[in-house]
């Protein structure tokens, strides 16, 4: 069986790209393409130093730098991929990846991270973002998401089977392509945290500055309690904007090494997350050592935190992104109990052992029923 894995594109070791690893480890014979691949050589090793098969946007001007403002020709990009000589397609799709045209006795399995946020439910929110709400700029950038709309839900006919990161993925993908997906969770290195009973008197935040992980709220409303101290790991556009709203019971330490992170996440009291995430890796790190989770009750984290009212909980959801909302889940968590080995427990359930397990035995049910139906 020939196999061919099509990752969106190619530049930095994240969340999508830990995926894609897996399934190069699954698949090790697996031909690799990508939109664009723009890995540094030092940072390879993931994808075992494979030659990866691009589009024509790799030799377009400035695309090393400037490669999502081509997101207008990624459509016609990633269907210019020749795969048509494999038998199994396996696309780790969060944009385009799932768009790759495919022939009717090839078997095309999607992985999906999300459909494309910006062209669907949080256009709204990336529009504002980006100071594209009026203006002809604006109306061009809603004119293209509108056709990338078109384009990704006539592109779902193409994929025999999705798989979802997340319940809350599987119905958004229901919402935009009317189309059941079953849900394998991404997979959690929690190998690399190990389990610390004993806890400090202090809370921790870490992410990327950026405007959705809602920093900012979680910095304010530390700033309205005092008496309780905040750590805060991470760097991004919004670091200056966040400091400025820090009290001097909230200490940012700007971006550290994993160590540094790994130190705090096992002596934390609690780590405080609010952003609306697909799955959302950090809250199972920081359970992986034995460390509960104060989070936004939505998205991913409601599947991979325990709240109070359930048995062996590792949690306490806050209702709404905002700073009195945060304060009244702090005043809460800190009147219950909660176990690190529950913490722990909750965290292996997202092991890359489990990813592995799931995902072969998904794909051989698949491609098995595929011989048996044709």
């Amino acid at each position: 069986m020939k196999v061919a894995i099509i990752h969106d594109w190619l530049v930095t070791y994240a969340g999508a790209e830990k995926v894609l690893e897996q399934m190069i480890e699954i698949f090790p014979e697996a031909d690799i393409f990508s939109v664009v691949d723009f890995l540094p050589d030092g940072e390879r090793a993931f994808i075992k130093n494979k030659k990866v098969t691009t589009s024509f946007i790799q030799r377009l001007p400035f695309a090393k730098k400037k490669y999502r403002q081509y997101l207008p020709l990624m459509p016609l990009a990633v269907e210019q991929i020749d795969v048509s000589a494999y038998d199994l397609i396996i696309s780790s799709s969060h944009a385009v990846a799932k768009g790759v045209l495919t022939g009717p006795d090839q078997l095309h399995i999607s992985y999906v991270h999300s459909p494309i946020r910006y062209a669907w439910d949080l256009q709204h929110q990336y529009l504002q973002e980006a100071r594209l709400e009026r203006g002809l700029k604006g109306w061009i950038a809603k004119l293209i998401l509108h056709n990338i709309r078109i384009w990704d839900a006539r592109t779902a006919n193409g994929v025999d089977h999705f798989i979802a990161n997340s319940h809350f993925i599987a119905r958004r993908i229901w919402k935009v392509y009317r189309r059941e997906a079953d849900v394998i969770y991404p997979p959690v290195d929690i190998d690399a945290f190990t389990m610390k009973e004993e806890k400090e008197n202090f809370y921790l935040t870490a992410s990327r500055m950026v405007p959705y992980k809602r920093i900012d709220l979680i910095v304010q409303a530390f700033s309205k309690m005092p008496e309780k101290n905040l750590i805060v790991i991470g760097d991004g556009p919004d670091f200056a904007k966040i400091q400025a709203k820090a009290g001097k019971n909230v200490k940012l330490l700007g971006y550290q090494p994993f160590e540094v992170l790994k130190d705090h996440m096992q002596r934390a009291k609690a780590f405080v997350f609010a952003a609306e995430e697909d799955f959302g890796i950090t809250p199972v790190e920081a359970q992986a050592c034995g460390t509960p989770v104060i989070a936004y009750g939505k998205g991913g984290a409601l599947e991979t935190v325990i709240d109070i009212e359930q048995g062996n909980p590792t949690g306490v959801f806050f209702k709404e992104q905002m700073v009195e909302s945060i304060v009244s889940a702090v005043n809460i968590f800190e009147k219950h109990a909660f176990s690190p080995e529950n913490c722990r427990a909750n965290a292996e359930k997202f092991a890359v052992s489990q990813f592995r397990k799931k995902f072969v035995s998904h794909v051989h049910e698949v491609y098995q029923h595929r011989k048996i139906k044709n």
